[in-house]
């Protein structure tokens, strides 16, 4: 197994620069409370939405804004759920606000749930990153309120992956809510050029109808380096774990850990039956990872968290190396992609190709005709630079 000076010469060439803050749209209010005054009005919030330390529902509430409910996606409103669990519709403690949940099997609002409104406000921190549920749930909201007359607004948020546009296009076969729609693993937008993409190339319905208002965000164009100030799930804590999520995700289709139930989840990479490469990791389970793979036991990988302490940033690709080296060297490679690593992969090919002993310059070349068609197609619908 060949990982250890590779995985070094890679993290090293992957990482460069420190980041600079552009503002989301929910720190400049002037450009969205007049929308919003007199009006009845949901949001589509978690604990990314913020106005600079204020949560956003709570600062609308405090302008007086009616909001009749908030809606929350995966990881729930105040975002202390685990990944896939079950969020339960409840009332906001501090406001009293009921919530509705947008997950499990209601992932989007039921025709009673919004035609008391006059608008949607969405507002949520994405990581730029395909099977990432929240353009999903977004997509959803979406349709809801075109199909109900409900006018959408989104309040725009910076991408901290937006300079990567790579991987393979989701084959609409394989389409999921980690995967709805034909783009790549990491497309390169903000929510508010996704959305505009959803409706211009008519991915729900009744898209000519809605009524959609994206505020930008200032001083952001796709090269801009961002650190989040709040991390957007539980499980990706800090800025390392956001760039090196594109890469790492597709392990969760394997069996082979990336760190959940651990300090540093989606920074390292290991199983017990990795041979022994300086580096040792046990899951635990915790609120944030209940039940982690490989739980109490002993893995032995390779530590990416190191890498990240300086506010690291991605940029150029995702790598493949460490998957396709975990596979050569799997006990039972027949048993090593799971149904779900295809649908994080939008595609059976990847797979096939990394079983038929593909390099990684191959199955690069393989998405390369895609991207292209991508990159041509994300130019219609770019908002920044």
């Amino acid at each position: 197994m060949r990982f250890p000076l590779t995985f070094v010469f890679l993290v090293f060439s992957m990482f460069s620069g420190l980041a600079q803050s552009p503002q989301p749209a929910a720190n400049r209010p002037t450009d969205y409370l007049p929308l919003l005054e007199g009006k009845k009005v949901g949001v589509v919030a978690n604990q990314t939405s913020t106005i600079n330390d204020v949560h956003l529902v709570d600062f609308l509430v405090d302008h007086n804004i009616n909001i009749i409910r908030v809606f929350a996606p995966e990881h729930g409103f105040r975002g202390a759920a685990a990944a896939g669990e079950h969020v339960e519709d409840s009332k906001d403690k501090r406001t009293g606000l009921p919530i509705v949940s947008l997950y499990g099997n209601h992932k989007k609002p039921f025709p009673y749930e919004i035609q008391d409104l006059d608008v949607v406000v969405f507002d949520i921190q994405d990581v730029g990153v395909r099977f990432y549920t929240y353009i999903s749930t977004m997509t959803y909201v979406m349709e809801a309120c075109a199909e109900n007359g409900v006018q959408m607004i989104i309040l725009d948020r910076p991408n901290p992956n937006g300079n990567l546009i790579d991987g393979p296009i989701l084959d609409p076969k394989h389409s999921s809510f980690v995967g709805l729609h034909p783009v790549p693993i990491a497309h390169g937008m903000t929510v508010g050029e996704y959305a505009r993409m959803v409706i211009g190339e008519r991915w729900i319905n009744n898209a000519d109808s809605l009524r959609l208002k994206i505020v930008v965000c200032a001083d952001y164009t796709h090269d801009s380096q961002y650190i989040l100030p709040i991390a957007p799930s539980p499980n990706l804590p800090n800025q390392a774990s956001i760039m090196l999520y594109p890469s790492l995700c597709l392990f969760e289709g394997t069996p082979v850990s990336i760190g959940r139930g651990t300090d540093h989840p989606f920074q390292q990479v290991g199983a017990p039956w990795f041979p022994d490469l300086g580096h040792t990791f046990t899951p635990r389970s915790v609120p944030q990872a209940p039940h982690p793979k490989f739980e109490n036991e002993v893995c032995n990988g390779v530590d990416l968290s190191s890498f990240g302490e300086s506010y690291i940033q991605a940029h150029g690709k995702i790598y493949l190396f460490w998957l396709i080296e975990a596979y050569r060297n799997a006990p039972d490679q027949e048993e090593f992609f799971t149904d779900y690593f295809r649908l994080l992969a939008g595609t059976p090919q990847l797979e096939e190709q990394i079983e038929a002993g593909k390099s990684e310059e191959e199955i690069r070349a393989s998405w390369e005709p895609g991207l292209q068609r991508f990159r041509a197609l994300r130019a219609k619908y770019l908002i920044y630079e």
